[in-house]
């Protein structure tokens, strides 16, 4: 339990932006995550786009900039984004059935949930990414990418081209129908996010062995991706990822 409250506290210290961090980066952020959603919002409501590819556009861009955040500044200013993507995702929730930021990020599958799997998601993200940056801040980044690729392309991908379907279940109300297409799809982008973490580590060239462990590293989080329940995948795939590629890499 000692190293666990050593490890969060130093977490803490690590990640809680500066006064001019966030006089600077708060209102830059707040607007970004914005600018973000109302992208999503237009593809969805001009652009007749279903809410299966506008809501990873946004999950797909939070996830970019986070990477992009984390690489160039670190944890405070990842945290700054969070806050900055918590109040545009409840400041949509709020405006509820027929806001079109609600509408690019609640699927109306989920119905009479709708709410409910637009904020489950986004906190297992915040958890995800916790618990990555805490207990594995020297791979969190492969998290990141796994979860902001991986997933981003399996919904879009299962809604486009899905034919052979699999359900699994939820903690309550909703299953989550999934496709082998969908999955397939994750798993070449685990592949290209995993690729992706190791050009940012700047990390020595690959010996076969661990060459070979990239698409079993892809494998098992492309599994994680399918059985994990509706809503918390997230959080699932961010923390294996960012374990195994530790361990594994």
């Amino acid at each position: 339990m000692e190293p666990l409250v050593a490890s969060v506290a130093m977490f803490v210290r690590a990640s809680v932006p500066s006064p001019l961090g966030l006089a600077l980066g708060g209102p830059a952020a707040l607007a970004w995550a914005w600018l973000c959603l109302r992208l999503a919002a237009y593809l969805k409501r001009s652009r007749g786009w279903r809410t299966g590819y506008t809501r990873k556009v946004f999950h797909f861009l939070i996830f970019g900039t986070v990477v992009v955040v984390h690489t160039a500044w670190g944890l405070p200013a990842v945290c700054i984004v969070g806050g900055a993507t918590t109040l545009v995702v409840f400041y949509a929730v709020i405006g509820g059935n027929g806001h079109p930021l609600y509408e690019a990020i609640a699927r109306e599958k989920d119905a009479p949930r709708r709410a409910y799997y637009v904020v489950a998601p986004y906190f297992a993200t915040l958890i995800g990414g916790l618990a990555s940056a805490i207990l594995f801040p020297a791979t969190a980044v492969f998290g990141f990418l796994v979860a902001g690729l991986g997933d981003a392309v399996g919904e879009p991908v299962g809604t486009w081209l899905g034919r052979h379907t699999y359900r699994v279940p939820a903690f309550w109300g909703v299953p989550s129908a999934r496709s082998i297409e969908g999955s397939t799809a994750v798993f070449l982008a685990c592949l290209a996010a995993i690729g992706a973490g190791l050009a940012l580590g700047h990390r020595a060239p690959l010996s076969p062995q661990r060459a070979l462990a990239i698409p079993l590293l892809a494998a098992v989080c492309t599994l994680i991706e399918a059985v994990s329940p509706h809503g918390w995948d997230n959080a699932t795939l961010q923390i294996v990822a960012s374990c195994l590629a530790g361990w594994m890499l």
